[in-house]
């Protein structure tokens, strides 16, 4: 299981490094590359900069709100 662990911790970390890579390209050194260079079409438009990182933290601040209020209806039935 160790192996296996190891495989998904390096694999995990691999995505997480790629993503920082391409986000990091695309908000700091895209904006200084011409509009004409052939770059432009591996990368979405500026506007989804913003809206994604807000979408993601929107859904991730419900899943945990829903969570936390799960757990605390499941405790409290539990000691009533």
């Amino acid at each position: 299981m160790e192996l296996a662990d190891k495989a998904v911790g390096f694999l995990l970390s691999a995505i997480s490094l790629s993503i920082f890579t391409y986000y990091t390209l695309w908000i700091i050194i895209l904006p200084f590359v011409e509009s004409d260079h052939f770059i432009h079409r591996y990368f979405l438009p500026q506007e989804y900069a913003i809206l994604i990182p807000v979408f993601a933290g929107v859904a991730l601040l419900s899943f945990l709100s829903m969570f936390v209020g799960y757990v605390m209806l499941k405790s409290k039935k539990k000691s009533a």
